[in-house]
């Protein structure tokens, strides 16, 4: 069973493009990680949100990755420098 997540992200309008621009770095490095099967950068079209996804093997290959990315400054929870409101995160599954 594969799992994933997708995060809603708001960054403040000033901030997006540096905002996406560290969430392809997180990416970057997220491929490089055992069960790795995708990863996402996403905006809507209004420019309102940052949308990320990923998929991995299983929740302990996530949960390996995620170690990394939090060492990056990214985290699945919280908010960062360059958000103006906490962001959403939803896990999933595939069943």
């Amino acid at each position: 069973m594969s799992f994933g997540f997708v995060a809603f992200h708001y960054p403040a309008p000033e901030h997006v493009e540096e905002f996406v621009a560290r969430c392809h770095q997180v990416a970057e490095v997220s491929r490089a990680q055992p069960g790795f099967l995708s990863v996402g950068v996403w905006t809507t079209p209004d420019g309102d949100a940052v949308v990320t996804t990923g998929a991995y093997e299983s929740e302990q290959a996530f949960r390996a990755a995620s170690g990394i990315a939090r060492e990056m400054g990214a985290t699945p929870d919280g908010l960062s420098d360059l958000e103006v409101r906490p962001r959403e995160v939803h896990f999933l599954v595939s069943r």
